[in-house]
């Protein structure tokens, strides 16, 4: 009866720190995306067309890693080679990402200073999927 006990404890441990590990970045990013977009204002350059630089490239990086930490816990949880697997999980983390940026602009539409932008959520997408090219390039050459 004990060996069962210590069997689950050891198997609990396991998945609590697979959760840790693969599901607690996407998460925990997702999270901080959504406390940024609820400020009313950010921080930037003075400058005007600094300022757009500055914010299209905090877009462009914010959902390249959100892409990219959807993609390693999609992949993760597989714990296959499979190239069908792989893209998969490439095309599941790039909707993930997409779809949630489309969330956020929507989210920024009621914070007072803010506003929804497509040319944001283009940014987004376009970040997500360069990270995830990045991602394919370096598996398809492994």
């Amino acid at each position: 009866m004990e060996r069962n006990v210590i069997d689950f404890s050891a198997k609990t441990c396991s998945i609590l720190r697979n959760l840790a590990w693969y599901w607690l970045p996407p998460l925990a990013w997702m999270g901080m995306i959504f406390y940024l977009s609820a400020q009313p204002d950010l921080p930037g350059p003075p400058d005007p067309w600094l300022a757009t630089l500055f914010s299209n490239g905090a877009h462009f990086g914010v959902y390249a890693a959100l892409a990219f930490w959807w993609w390693r816990a999609l992949w993760g949880i597989q714990r296959t080679s499979h190239r069908e697997g792989m893209g998969m999980a490439l095309i599941l983390a790039f909707l993930i990402s997409v779809l949630y940026g489309a969330s956020d602009e929507f989210h920024q539409s009621f914070v007072p200073g803010r506003d929804a932008s497509i040319l944001d959520l283009l940014v987004d997408a376009a970040g997500a999927a360069v990270a995830l090219w990045l991602v394919w390039w370096r598996k398809a050459g492994a």
